[in-house]
Formats: C-alpha cells, structure tokens, sequence
C-alpha cells in the first residue's frame, strides 16, 4: 500500500501531528510518500524520516497511491484537491485547523481513521468540482475548485456590477461587493457565510449567492449543475478578485469568465460512523438545545 501525506502548515509543537501518524503508520506495510516542506521542517529524527519517500508536486503523484492523507483545516483540504486533480487518489483529511467541513476527522480519531485505510474499510464520497473558463488562462493548470468560485471587488473600491447569464440566457445583474457559484460541498463555505443554503454534496446543483447586495430583494438562487454560468463586469475600478477557493488572481474587467462543472470528480475518504447529518450536526452546533 502506497500512502502520501501533505500540509502546508501545522504547529509541530509537541505531540507532532506528523510523528502521530508515522507511528500509526509504522506496524503497517506501507510505502510513505510525505510533501517535501512538511519533511523538511518535521523536526523528526533521522532514523524515523529513512525510508520516507518526498515529493513536491502533483506530478510525482500517480494513481498507484492508495491514499493522501491531509493533515491540518479545510484550507490544506483544498490544497490537497489541487494536488490529486484528476488521478482519483482518496483525500482523508485529519483536523487539525478549526471548523473541519471537509477534515472532519478529529486528531482523536487518528488511529481508527489509519486502521480503516489500511484495512480498506472507509466509505468515498464523490464530490463534484466547479470549473472556470477565461480567455486569459486563469489559474494555470488547476482552472477549478472544490467549494466556489467567486468575483468580489477589489480592497476598499466600490461594488461592481456583475451581469449574469445562464446559458446564454439573461439572469441578472447584481450591484453587489462580489458573487459566489458554489458547488453543494461548498455550500457550507463562504456561501452559507452570506446566507446561502446548505445543499446535501450529491446534490447536481450550483448556488449562486451575492455577497452584500445592494438590491435586498435579490436572493441565493439553486440551478442544476449541467447549466454554464457566465458573467460581465462593471465598476468604477478596472480590475477586480477572481478566485477558485482559497486561491486568487487579479483581473481586469474585460475579461471573459464563464463557469461549468468540472468533467471530474475528488474522492474524499469518510469513515463509516462519520456522515454528512453528523457533520451538520456537530460543526453547526446543531440539538445543543436542551428542549430536543
């Protein structure tokens, strides 16, 4: 078995998270590939990091990986995805971060969770992925993103105007700071954050949320995800933020966007006791009422 772990960030104060998992790790025959930066800076005994394999980009990652492991919040979640692209490689996220939407397995839970890899008792979810068209090339070779896709204006300058159309067809234009197309798993992201609803992740729909509209009559609106999602920019400043989950770039407003799903999905690895009501449950704090 063939294992890889990433992070792009975790506090090695003691108890290591990294160590944790090696020693997890260690009565089982596997073949450990672990993300250069994290290696480097693991702080770990010479004897312990021997047989451990580094890689550093998507490239030396192959289909022959069993497993990729993230350890730390959402956000090394979402780099992962970046990582496996479209090779199928399982994404188990431990948390390690804050909320854990998508790395909802607790640090607690890190022996059970090496246990069920190993053994092949994990559940995967199929999770679908936006992706964007420009004329400009946007985002080089990882045009997609797991949670959203969103326009929003740049720093302090005024809202924009966002022309939105549906297949070509007109649907709105919204005087507003920015605009969200979120897939269902990122429904509980920066779309729910701006009063978007929460779509169950097999759900075959994009929301579309404004973010601090102008008009108080404008709403989040559900389309089905086999629709293309285009859009046209107004404003007084002449660029503005594009960006496909945590990552973004600077563009000008003449730039043509255009929105669709992604013709692959992300495997993300769920242990059999973990569901998504759970997570809703636990993560929004959801029957601490004492009357339920």
């Amino acid at each position: 078995m063939k294992i890889a772990i990433y992070s792009r960030g975790l506090d090695l104060a003691t108890p290591n998270p990294l160590a944790l998992l090696l020693e997890a790790l260690a009565p089982h025959d596997v073949e450990i590939h672990v993300f250069h930066q994290l290696l480097m800076h693991a702080d770990l005994p010479a004897d312990a990091t021997a047989s451990l394999i580094p890689f550093k980009v998507s490239s030396d990652l192959d289909a022959t990986i069993d497993c990729l492991i993230s350890l730390g919040g959402d956000g090394t979640m979402l780099d992962a995805v970046t990582l496996v692209k479209d090779s199928g490689i399982p994404i188990l996220g431990i948390n390690f971060g804050r909320l854990g939407f998508l790395a909802s397995i607790s640090p607690d839970a890190l022996q059970s969770a090496v246990e069920a890899i190993v053994n092949r008792t994990f559940v995967v979810d199929k999770r679908a992925l936006i992706h964007l068209d420009s004329n400009e090339g946007l985002f080089g070779d990882t045009p997609f993103a797991l949670n959203e896709f969103a326009i929003h204006k740049r720093d302090i300058s005024p809202m924009i105007k966002i022309h939105t159309y549906i297949n070509g067809e007109f649907l709105n234009t919204y005087w507003a700071d920015g605009l969200i197309v979120s897939t269902p798993t990122g429904s509980t992201g920066y779309s729910m954050s701006c009063n978007g609803p929460i779509l169950f992740p097999d759900a075959a729909s994009f929301v579309i949320t404004p973010v601090a509209p102008h008009n108080l009559n404008v709403r989040p609106i559900v389309i089905p995800d086999t629709n293309v999602v285009s859009f046209e920019i107004e404003g007084r400043a002449d660029q503005f933020i594009c960006a496909l989950d945590a990552r973004k770039e600077i563009v000008d407003k003449t730039v043509q966007l255009a929105i669709r799903k992604e013709q692959f999905c992300v495997n993300l690895v769920r242990l059999n006791e973990n569901s998504f009501l759970s997570t809703l449950r636990t993560k929004l704090t959801w029957g601490l009422d004492k009357r339920n």
